[in-house]
């Protein structure tokens, strides 16, 4: 791989390791266009790109196999990076999980994302959770413009994030969540520029609530009705070399609602809907050639055509996210994302899952199906997850998720059964 040179597409290699076909078209995000009229018909190629796009990625086979939908269902270990208001309504004292994703093995094959989380309940209306996130970009030999080796090296990001939960009433909760971000694409390498780079940094928080209402009845059938809300990773921006130039990190509001029904006392079935937005500024349409009067002109002298200078701070860029884009309600409404799922369980030991992810193609064009199964034991479940895309040669193919689960409360149970058979 050619040595990167600027710090721009730095943050591009990383939205490459992501998968998002769309990002492949950052660099033209801006293009120029000739006229007003076809900057703000909504209907030309504009993907928002970020640092760390990474933490957007699912790292669950549970959600994984639902088409990414996470916000508003039922907790488990896995809460935290959705929505981690939703443990305060655990019903388990304390679990973990472990997951690993092998990620664009349809193009690489040393890139691959781990995740660990675990919670804690304080009390009935109080839990604690941890998570370690860690995604590794393979090998990079870095070169020269002589196209001589200068350097291997392997980029890698993690987060590391601490949350609170705690029940509000018999129905809602609220919780939020600290977030620390590393990300190393570079290793030091000196820019042809002359600018040293290094690691990005940043802190970002989660803001969230969930509602569970668990006394609904339909045709006799014990319902379970589930709502939930979460801002994540607002955050200060990163930047990955010596200049002044920084990148915002993927805040996003995602919003959802899922029901279950019990069929029966052997089986059940939840159906889940996720809207997600970036709350980022959307890149703006440039004028060609440079104009003069009251045009709208950017920090670095170009003169904005349609939409809004994406120069500004983190507060100002989230709410200026809901207006700036050059196609105007119609652009902003195709950056919304749409997360499909249901779950079927069998006597709470065997579940199978089905999803949609849909992405529009002007803002990235991710689509996919989902399909995912998990097999629960009484003291860890095994959860699988397997992503068909719905374009060809599309870099996602083939993606597989692994998690596990462990219940320590059905642990210590099953200890207390050992003993009192041992005497």
């Amino acid at each position: 791989m050619r040595f990167l040179r600027e710090k721009k597409i730095f943050t591009l290699t990383a939205g490459f390791a992501f998968g998002c076909s769309g990002f492949l078209y950052a660099q033209s995000s801006s293009s120029n266009f000739n006229n007003i009229g076809q900057a703000t018909s909504g209907k030309n190629i504009n993907t928002i790109t970020t640092a760390v796009p990474f933490l957007t990625i699912a790292p669950d086979s549970r959600s994984g196999g639902m088409g990414d939908a996470g916000v508003a269902s039922s907790p488990d270990a896995s809460s935290l990076d959705w929505n981690c208001s939703k443990l305060a309504f655990i019903d388990k004292k304390m679990g973990f999980t472990v997951s690993y994703t092998p990620w664009l093995r349809a193009l690489v094959p040393d890139i691959n994302l781990a995740y660990i989380s675990g919670y804690y309940k304080l009390k009935n209306d109080q839990a604690i959770s941890a998570s370690l996130r860690y995604f590794s970009l393979g090998s990079i030999t870095f070169t020269n413009a002589a196209g001589n080796a200068t350097g291997q090296f392997n980029p890698n990001e993690f987060a590391l994030d601490f949350g609170y939960a705690k029940k509000l009433s018999d129905r809602w909760s609220g919780g939020m969540a600290m977030r620390y971000i590393y990300s190393n694409l570079t290793g030091g390498q000196t820019v042809a520029s002359g600018q040293t780079t290094h690691p990005g940094r940043s802190i970002a928080a989660d803001i969230n609530a969930f509602y569970q209402n668990s006394d609904i009845t339909i045709s006799g059938k014990k319902s379970i009705l589930r709502a939930g809300i979460n801002i994540s990773n607002i955050g200060a921006k990163m930047s990955y070399s010596s200049s002044t130039e920084t990148d915002f990190i993927p805040t996003d509001l995602r919003l959802g609602s899922s029901f279950t029904i019990k069929t029966d006392q052997y089986n059940s079935f939840t159906f889940m809907v996720d809207a997600s937005k970036l709350l980022v500024p959307t890149p703006p349409v440039y004028y060609q050639s440079k104009k003069t009067g009251t045009d709208s002109v950017n920090a670095n002298g170009y003169v904005i055509l349609a939409g809004k200078d994406p120069n500004v701070g983190v507060v100002t860029g989230m709410m200026q996210s809901f207006y700036d884009a050059p196609g105007g309600a119609l652009e902003e409404f195709h950056q919304i994302d749409w997360s499909f799922g249901t779950e079927y369980w069998y006597n709470q030991e065997f579940a199978i899952r089905l999803g949609y992810f849909y992405e529009n193609k002007y803002e990235g064009d991710r689509q996919y199906v989902t399909l995912g199964a998990g097999l629960k034991y009484e003291v860890f479940s095994l959860d699988l997850a397997y992503l068909i895309p719905t374009q060809i040669n599309n870099p996602l193919a083939h993606t597989l998720r692994f998690t596990m689960n462990f219940d320590m409360d059905a642990f210590k149970n099953q200890n207390k059964k050992d003993a009192s058979a041992t005497n």
